[in-house]
């Protein structure tokens, strides 16, 4: 997949981690670092959706929410409608062990027919790590003018691909919500 933009969804503050979530440090990092260092093998072509300053010493160019606190989807909203490229890789800015062999499984398995292509196990999908098509933007903008923000929805409503992971490799893909999770998460890695 030649032209492929990333688009991190810096999210508002979070109220669970009471900080700007990709700023929250992991291993002597912000998140999003974590993230970008992951991304960076595959393209440079990264953009965050954040209307934040907090962000402004990373050189990424930053785009704030087109419709304000419509959650998740109305990042993936506002990234595709920016997009200048039919897919996108959309990820959460709080998945610190996020890796570059799992964006490349991901990018290597997307069939262009499939809208979203997200990952899932039996037990867990994961909405906010995916393969969007521009061409869902008109399904995105009616489901936020009718308030139907949730992610599963979404996926329940177009064409879409689900890449079956063991449940094992949730941990990469897991989003740290909270102090508690990261403490966890901590004490697992060490």
């Amino acid at each position: 997949m030649k032209s492929l933009t990333v688009f991190i969804l810096c999210g508002g503050k979070s109220s669970r981690m009471q900080s700007e979530k990709g700023l929250v440090l992991f291993q002597e990092k912000p998140f999003i670092e974590h993230i970008i260092q992951a991304i960076l093998p595959i393209t440079d072509k990264i953009k965050l959706i954040t209307g934040s300053k907090e962000y402004d010493e990373l050189k990424y160019e930053k785009i704030p929410d087109l419709i304000a606190d419509k959650g998740p989807l109305g990042g993936i909203y506002t990234a595709l409608s920016h997009s200048e490229t039919e897919f996108n890789l959309i990820l959460s800015c709080d998945i610190p062990l996020i890796s570059t062999e799992l964006l490349q499984q991901l990018i290597s398995k997307h069939t262009k027919e499939a809208g979203i292509t997200v990952f899932a196990s039996e037990t867990k999908t994961h909405p906010l790590i995916g393969i969007y098509s521009k061409n869902i933007v008109p399904v995105i903008k009616e489901a936020i003018e009718s308030d139907e923000l949730k992610m599963m929805d979404l996926l329940a409503r177009l064409p879409h691909q689900i890449i079956h992971i063991e449940e094992s490799e949730n941990v990469h893909l897991t989003n740290i919500n909270s102090a508690d999770e990261l403490n966890d998460l901590n004490m697992n890695l060490s």
